[in-house]
């Protein structure tokens, strides 16, 4: 079950980027910055780490 949400965090996190991609006038975007430091996170940790709980409830995955 972990294995299965960390993915769906993951494809969360990569389709929110491809959706909402930075721009030259935007290159501070806090928001994009904090969804790509949690990509970060999620590709170092275990699949039964709770930090993807907490990025589940953060980007609402079910």
């Amino acid at each position: 079950m972990s294995d299965v949400l960390k993915q769906r965090v993951r494809e969360k996190l990569v389709r929110q980027l491809a959706e909402d991609p930075a721009t030259d006038a935007e290159p501070d975007d806090q928001r994009q910055l904090a969804v790509e430091a949690d990509l970060e996170t999620l590709d170092h940790i275990a699949a039964d780490d709770p930090i993807i709980e907490e990025l589940a409830a953060r980007y609402l995955v079910f």
